[in-house]
């Protein structure tokens, strides 16, 4: 099962989007400086994830959701998983 996730920086507010196999292993990657994109810019949390069978479904998603350059798409889809 491979994951798209949307992580927000709690210092910022940034988001961050991404895909990965393990989403806990991807977090603290995130939250100790090992991702060059998020280094320094956290701590980061997950606030929205989608599952898909394959990598390519889920990579696919993510550039997907990358391409509405939207703040404004991101947070209507965060609040969209939350019921809003």
């Amino acid at each position: 099962m491979y994951i798209t996730y949307i992580l927000q920086s709690e210092k910022s507010g940034r988001f961050y989007i991404g895909h990965t196999e393990d989403i806990s292993k991807r977090l603290f990657r995130h939250n100790n400086g090992m991702v060059a994109a998020t280094k320094n810019k956290g701590p980061w949390k997950v606030v929205h994830i989608e599952q898909f069978e394959t990598k390519i479904q889920a990579n696919r998603r993510e550039l997907e959701i990358k391409s509405k350059k939207s703040r404004t798409y991101v947070q209507n889809l965060i609040r969209n998983l939350d019921g809003s």
